[in-house]
């Protein structure tokens, strides 16, 4: 058997990763219509994000807490190929900018950057809520602005209200 370095290795899954996620959600629409392969979406991506989260907490030994969730999130996104910035605005407060997405450039390359908006606002809510929340229940996550709206970045901000 022909071994794979583990930089290809990561590749790979990472590209069929992607393109599972779109995969499923087409065959969705297709039989189900746009409106329910959504729904569907949103709730995988209620789910989903926790085991992720989970998996990178005792993989790299975080603590809970906003500290932990920075972190996660940090690597998280260079895993999924994001460009972004992590601002740390004061104690118990930080911002994400994404600048470059991986998945909206997907949906753009496939020629469906129409529909990026509205896949994009229940997909990042429901799984960036979830992510926060694996960190602890009383942590906050806004999103303001997206780049599938029309903005030229994300911008996400984390709190925890007991620091803040």
């Amino acid at each position: 058997m022909r071994k794979i370095s583990h930089k290809l290795l990561a590749e790979y899954l990472g590209r069929s990763y992607g393109a599972v996620d779109g995969l499923w959600f087409m065959k969705a629409e297709e039989k189900y219509g746009f409106e329910a392969a959504l729904d569907l979406d949103r709730q995988v991506w209620e789910v989903l994000p926790k085991i992720q989260a989970r998996m990178l907490k005792r993989m790299l030994k975080l603590d809970g807490g906003i500290e932990g969730l920075r972190e996660s999130l940090e690597v998280r996104l260079g895993i999924d190929g994001f460009e972004f910035e992590t601002d740390i605005l004061s104690p118990g407060v930080f911002q994400i900018t994404i600048l470059g997405c991986p998945w909206y450039e997907l949906m753009a390359k496939s020629g469906r950057a129409h529909l990026a908006g509205r896949v994009g606002d229940a997909v990042c809510r429901a799984d960036y809520t979830a992510w926060t929340r694996e960190f602890g229940q009383n942590l906050n996550f806004e999103l303001a602005g997206q780049i599938c709206q029309g903005a030229r970045s994300c911008m996400m901000r984390f709190s925890d209200p007991a620091v803040v």
